[in-house]
């Protein structure tokens, strides 16, 4: 049955997203490559860009494509390494800005977040006028711009934002929202990906308004229960209310190999560097995991996964290697082979308690038979005093001595 409900008239719900992220941080520091083409990515041939600038996406380069097919769309192309602890830091500042405007906040990415402003309007005024305020604050506060797009339901303002792009702002009230939306491309509509954009313009569908306009005892027929959604979305309709997303049940990183490594010492090195990968953003979350799972591909793709339960919770990488160190060479151990991907997740996540220590029995570093006899306390320590020091300088390379050793140097690690 059609909604008869009309969408909400006042647009009070803001979509913040920061324009080509991981770049605009980059750039702060290499001013000098601004207005080229220029992109982050991880070194190496499988690697793929993670945020590339305007001008390159002028020569089709966009994120997830592979190095190699961006620097043949734009051989002038500039890569930048990647430097994730700058963009948790810089994401934090921006976070910081958006909670001050209102406490209704809504996280979808590092560099993007929902607000729902119709509280702070007494103090701060229209969502335009609010609007405006984090974009002059955000770029203040972290040299970066942002765009705003606003509109009364979610999916209108994460297309206003969207259409804001680049450094930009686009409020859509609701007696402008239909307007809005009809002239799209269907594609645009939220929930509409490539193939189902492609089924519906094979149907005459190409446009919302022309989606708005369908049957939609049609549509329900033809798409199910996604359909009848479909139809809600195209009028302007659009429940769902601004909130805390559920926490994430798990925290991962992948490390793909130009050179596969097979040698178990070179490999372990590998899983030791993932781990301190993995357990930085635990630690980051506030966050504790009471299993760790890793998963090797081979050269033909075929991956395999392993889980080991923890005795405790824990946060350290440290704690994590072993177990994980252990779960990977039981799976070479079953069918040995060069490895193409190797991924290590920490699971069943959970808070980190008022007061809660790293228990002293676990195993936390490798000595000489591949066992380990360090206090995981001091570990702790350790570990805490490194984040300690990416946080005030992000662009240091700290981690374990280790890793120092060139058979098992990650020169493409991404997350």
């Amino acid at each position: 049955m059609r909604s008869t409900l009309a969408p909400p008239r006042e647009a009070s719900i803001l979509h913040v997203d920061m324009d080509a992220f991981f770049l605009s941080v980059e750039l702060r520091e290499r001013p000098e490559l601004s207005g080229m083409p220029t992109a982050v990515a991880g070194e190496g041939l499988r690697a793929v860009v993670l945020s590339a600038s305007y001008e390159a996406r002028r020569f089709g380069v966009r994120s997830a494509m592979p190095v190699g097919h961006a620097r043949r769309l734009c051989p002038q192309l500039r890569l930048l390494a990647p430097h994730r602890e700058k963009y948790l830091a810089v994401s934090r500042q921006v976070m910081q800005v958006l909670g001050e405007v209102t406490p209704v906040l809504e996280q979808l990415s590092i560099d993007e977040a929902f607000l729902d402003v119709s509280g702070a309007r007494r103090r701060l005024g229209p969502p335009e006028a609010i609007a405006g305020r984090i974009r002059e604050r955000v770029r203040a506060e972290t040299g970066l711009a942002c765009s705003v797009g606003g509109a009364p339901v979610k999916f209108a303002a994460k297309m206003a934002s969207e259409a804001a792009k680049p450094d930009g702002m686009l409020v859509v009230p609701g007696e402008r929202l239909v307007e809005f939306l009809h002239p799209l491309p269907v594609g645009r509509l939220w929930g509409v990906g490539p193939v189902l954009a492609d089924r519906l313009t094979r149907r005459g569908v190409e446009t919302i308004g022309d989606l708005a306009a369908c049957d939609p005892a049609w549509l329900r027929a033809r798409f199910g229960e996604h359909g009848a959604r479909l139809t809600e979305l195209a009028a302007g309709r659009d429940p769902r209310p601004v909130g805390p997303r559920e926490p994430a049940r798990s925290v991962g990183q992948d490390k793909t190999f130009d050179h596969d490594p097979e040698d178990p010492a070179e490999i372990d090195g590998h899983v030791l560097r993932l781990a301190h990968a993995v357990a930085s953003r635990l630690r980051a979350a506030g966050t504790m995991a009471s299993a760790v799972t890793v998963r090797v591909k081979d050269q033909q793709g075929a991956v395999r996964s392993r889980t080991a339960r923890l005795t405790e919770p824990t946060n350290l990488a440290a704690v994590l290697y072993e177990p994980a160190r252990r779960a990977v060479r039981a799976l070479l151990s079953e069918r040995r082979h060069p490895v193409r991907l190797l991924g290590l997740r920490a699971e069943r996540l959970g808070s980190v308690g008022h007061g809660q220590a790293q228990p002293a029995l676990f195993a936390a570093g490798p000595d000489a038979d591949g066992g380990s006899d360090v206090d995981p306390r001091r570990w702790g320590r350790a570990e805490q005093a490194l984040d300690d020091v990416r946080r005030r300088f992000p662009s240091a390379a700290l981690g374990p001595a280790t890793l120092l050793d060139p058979s098992v140097a990650d020169e493409g690690e991404r997350s």
